[in-house]
C-alpha cells in the first residue's frame, strides 16, 4: 500500500469527483438538507462542469447527481466515468483484441454467486489484470474455470490465487484445475496464497495438504505424463489476524490483508496496490470498522452481498425458512443497506457487490438499500462482467466469450511473460520426463485386454500407437507460435 503522504495525495486528485458521502435517502427528501447538499455537490465540482441537473418529477430538486453531472448524463455517474484509452469497443470485451494499458488495470468477475451455482453464475472469483503484466486471482469458485479459459487466460498460466477463507464455494476450482494445468503444460510451481486458522488444520497449508490426498489417484495417474514442477505448490499461509500484514510485495504490487467477522476465525478481506491505483476485495463478513480502514478513498471496492434483508421474499422464492436465511445474514454477511453505508464511509471512485443470486426482483430490492446511503457510482459484479481502470477513467463492460471456448493456446503467453521479464526466449521446448510410467501403475492384463487399433481405425489413417512417452522430447518452438518449425 502506498505510505500514508502517497495516500493522501491520491486522495485529494480524487476528491474533486467523488460525491458527498454519509447523506440518508431521507435528509436528501427534506427540502432544507436537499438544497445544502446540492450546495455542497456544487462546490466540490471539477472547474468547468456544469452545475448538478435538477430532477422534476415526484422529488423535485432533492434529486441530483451527487458528482455535479449534466443533461442527459445519468443521475449517478461522473465525467470519469468512460472509456480507458485501450478499450476497443465500449460495448463489450473481446479478449485478446486489447492490449492493457501500462498504467491500467482490469478486473474481471468470473463467478459471482455462492450457491448454487447457475448457468449464467459460477462460484465467486475476481482477476486483476495489470499493466505490468501481472496476474491475480481472488477467490476461486465452483466453475470459474470455464470463465477463466472463456477469457482466453490458458490454464498454465493460472496462478497467484489469494483465497479469503476456506469455506469452499471460494476454492472449489483448484482441485479442478491443478492436475488439469500441469499436465497441459502447465510445469511450474502453482502458487497460492491463504490465511491461517486458528489451529495448524484449519490453515490453508492444511488444506493444500488435503487437496493432495483427495487428488492422489488423480495426480498419479497423470504420472506418466510429463508434469514438470507443475504439481508443485507454494503455499503462502499468512496469519489471518494482522491487520493489514503484507502478503505480497513483488514488482511494484502490494496486497495486504485484515480479519474479517464471518462466524469462524480465519476470514480475511484483501486490498491491492499498484501505481496509484488501488482494488479491495472484502469477501465475506459482517460490516466492520477494518474494512472502513482499509478501503478509504480506494479505486473500486467490491464487497459480498450474500445478505439482502429480505428473508420472507426468500421463504416465498426458495422455500427457506427467515430464521435460517436471516441468521446467515446477521452473523456472516453483509445487507445491502450495510453495503451503501460502508460505500458511503469509504468513498471509492466505484463501488461494487459481487457473491449473490442475481435475480430482478432481489436486484431492485439490493439497489434500493444501497441508494438509502451511496449515492455515487455502483455497479454489480456479476459473471464476465469486466472494469477497466485508469488515474482518469473507470469503464465497465461486460466480456463476449465464446460458447464453446475450448482450450487455449499457451504458448504464445508464455513467450509474452519471458519476454516481459527479460528472459530469453529459447530455439526449442524441453518438455520434462514422466515421473512413473503406465507399465508401473497398471497391471499387464488390463492393457492385454485392449482391442487391437487395426480392428477400428480405417487403414488409410493407421498409425502405430504412442504408447509409451518418448525420453528427452522437445519440439521446435516456433511450430507452436505459428511458424514453420519442424513436424
Amino acid at each position: 500500500m502506498a505510505n500514508e503522504d502517497e495516500r493522501e495525495g491520491n486522495e485529494s486528485r480524487r476528491d474533486e469527483e467523488r460525491p458527498v458521502s454519509g447523506t440518508s435517502r431521507r435528509e436528501l427528501l427534506k427540502g432544507a438538507v436537499a438544497t445544502g447538499v446540492m450546495a455542497a455537490g456544487a462546490a466540490a465540482l471539477p472547474a468547468g462542469q456544469a452545475s448538478a441537473h435538477r430532477g422534476e418529477g415526484p422529488l423535485g430538486d432533492s434529486l441530483t447527481n451527487p458528482y455535479g453531472g449534466i443533461p442527459g448524463g445519468g443521475i449517478s455517474l461522473p465525467s470519469y466515468y468512460r472509456p480507458t484509452p485501450s478499450v476497443v469497443s465500449a460495448a463489450n470485451y473481446f479478449p485478446r483484441v486489447e492490449t492493457l494499458g501500462a498504467d491500467e488495470m482490469r478486473i474481471s468477475f468470473l463467478g459471482s454467486t455462492p450457491y448454487p451455482p447457475r448457468e449464467d453464475q459460477a462460484g465467486t472469483c475476481i482477476m486483476v489484470e495489470l499493466g505490468n503484466g501481472k496476474r491475480f486471482f481472488f477467490d476461486f469458485g465452483s466453475g470459474c474455470v470455464r470463465n477463466v479459459i472463456g477469457m482466453q487466460v490458458p490454464a498454465q498460466m493460472i496462478s497467484d490465487i489469494f483465497i479469503s477463507h476456506l469455506h469452499v464455494d471460494h476454492y472449489a476450482d483448484i482441485p479442478y484445475v491443478y492436475p488439469f494445468r500441469a499436465w497441459s503444460g502447465g510445469y511450474t510451481p502453482l502458487r497460492i496464497h491463504g490465511p491461517s486458522g486458528r489451529t495448524p488444520e484449519l490453515g490453508t497449508k492444511a488444506m493444500v495438504d488435503g487437496m493432495k490426498q483427495m487428488l492422489r489417484w488423480h495426480l498419479e495417474a497423470f504420472d506418466c505424463f510429463p508434469i514438470g514442477d507443475g504439481y508443485e505448490i507454494e503455499v503462502n499461509e499468512f496469519d489471518y489476524s494482522k491487520e493489514g500484514g503484507v502478503v505480497l510485495d513483488e514488482d511494484g504490487v502490494v496486497i495486504r490483508s485484515w480479519p474479517r467477522s464471518h462466524a469462524k476465525d480465519g476470514a480475511v478481506g484483501y486490498r491491492l496496490d499498484w501505481n496509484d491505483l488501488s482494488f479491495v476485495w472484502t469477501s465475506d463478513g459482517r460490516p466492520d470498522e477494518l474494512s472502513l480502514e482499509y478501503g478509504k478513498g480506494v479505486d473500486v471496492f467490491v464487497t459480498e452481498l450474500a445478505g439482502q434483508d429480505v428473508g420472507q421474499l426468500m421463504q416465498y422464492k426458495y422455500g427457506i425458512p427467515p430464521q435460517l436465511f436471516n441468521y446467515t445474514i446477521d452473523t456472516h454477511h453483509t445487507s445491502h443497506y450495510a453495503v451503501g453505508k460502508i460505500f458511503a464511509e469509504t468513498n471509492p471512485r466505484l463501488g461494487m457487490v459481487t457473491h449473490y443470486a442475481a435475480d430482478s426482483d432481489i436486484d431492485a430490492e439490493m439497489v434500493a438499500g444501497i441508494r438509502a446511503y451511496w449515492q455515487g457510482l455502483f455497479q454489480f459484479g456479476v459473471d464476465v462482467t469486466v472494469i477497466n481502470v485508469t488515474k482518469d477513467a473507470i469503464w465497465s463492460r461486460e466480456a463476449a466469450l465464446p460458447g464453446k471456448s475450448g482450450n487455449v493456446q499457451p504458448f504464445p503467453e508464455m513467450v509474452a511473460a519471458a519476454e516481459r521479464a527479460g528472459e530469453p526466449v529459447p530455439k526449442t521446448f524441453d518438455f520434462p520426463n514422466p515421473r512413473v510410467p503406465r507399465e508401473k501403475q497398471q497391471d499387464k492384463k488390463y492393457r492385454d485386454m485392449e482391442i487391437d487399433p487395426a480392428a477400428y481405425y480405417p487403414k488409410q489413417v493407421l498409425r502405430d500407437p504412442l504408447v509409451e512417452w518418448p525420453r528427452d522430447f522437445s519440439i521446435d518452438l516456433s511450430a507452436l507460435l505459428g511458424g514453420e518449425g519442424d513436424d
